[in-house]
């Protein structure tokens, strides 16, 4: 199965009032400004969008709305993080319903699962799908690690076609090519990796503080895709302070609060998360506000 997955992807935030119900008209307002910024695609209900705070009605809720908003002019993408592989299979069905172009999923939450399970997971719930579908590594954060071998064990999945390689270590990217050659596309799924992962190969970025600078994060991916290296560069510096943010516990509260900053949404969160307060909330707005302060001229 092909697909032409390349350039942003941003995780999309799911825009909260301040009663923690979703707010849609503003979900709605930042797709339409991530579309305008000329992202590739969205990738909804990520672990950015709150996947794990939505009730299953909501998250159905959620994707209708931004495949209606997006009306088929970029790829719209699921996060699939259920607890079990039969919840992952029932969501997924319900995503090829209702028109999305393809899934992010993620090995079964909460159990610790080995690779054989992992691997099992997968295979169980793609076949179940005519929809594309994009494996999720993110040890640091799910405290399950995908090797390079495991991901040749499941090539001959057809509609297993990408990978988002979040583990922290861009020599995955050359270990995954040497284990699988270019049987799968490859993307970025940490921001302040994004330069030294296209240089190795990454395709694509799934990136979570596109959603508070979107013409920047595009004109970073369009030179570093042009070779442009010198200029992307000096983009990549002026952002690194604001993308070492995304690997943090709390990207959600920041890349939220950055989107308020920036006007492009709202810094309300859904509990258990709490809104950043005392130092660590002047800290983390110093730091975004610089940025704002020092755009650069695109």
């Amino acid at each position: 199965m092909q697909v032409n997955w390349t350039g942003v992807f941003p995780a999309v935030a799911t825009q909260m009032n301040e009663d923690g119900s979703i707010d849609f008209d503003m979900t709605a307002h930042q797709i339409e400004a991530l579309i305008k910024a000329g992202v590739d695609g969205l990738v909804m209900l990520g672990s950015v969008g709150e996947n794990a705070a939505l009730e299953p009605e909501e998250k159905i809720a959620v994707l209708k709305l931004a495949v209606e908003v997006t009306n088929g002019r970029i790829p719209v993408l699921s996060g699939v993080a259920e607890n079990s592989t039969q919840a992952a299979i029932r969501y997924v069905q319900k995503c090829e319903e209702l028109g999305a172009d393809g899934l992010m999923l993620l090995p079964g939450m909460i159990y610790t699962a080995d690779p054989r399970e992992n691997i099992e997971h997968f295979r169980s719930v793609a076949a179940k799908t005519k929809l594309p579908i994009m494996i999720y590594n993110n040890p640091g954060a799910y405290r399950i690690d995908i090797k390079p071998e495991e991901f040749n064990q499941l090539a001959d999945v057809k509609n297993l076609v990408a990978i988002k390689e979040s583990s922290g270590d861009p020599r995955r990217i050359t270990d995954i090519y040497n284990a699988c050659g270019d049987r799968f596309v490859l993307f970025c799924g940490m921001d302040d990796l994004v330069m030294e992962t296209q240089v190795l190969g990454a395709v694509g970025w799934i990136s979570g503080f596109t959603d508070a600078f979107p013409q920047e994060s595009v004109a970073l991916w369009k030179l570093l895709s042009e070779g442009k290296y010198k200029k992307a560069l000096e983009i990549y510096r002026w952002f690194t302070p604001v993308l070492h943010m995304d690997v943090h516990a709390k990207l959600v509260q920041y890349i939220k609060l950055a989107q308020e900053m920036t006007g492009v949404g709202k810094a309300h969160v859904r509990a258990p998360r709490l809104p950043l307060v005392g130092e660590e909330m002047e800290r983390i707005r110093s730091t975004i506000q610089k940025a704002i302060d020092t755009r650069p001229k695109l």
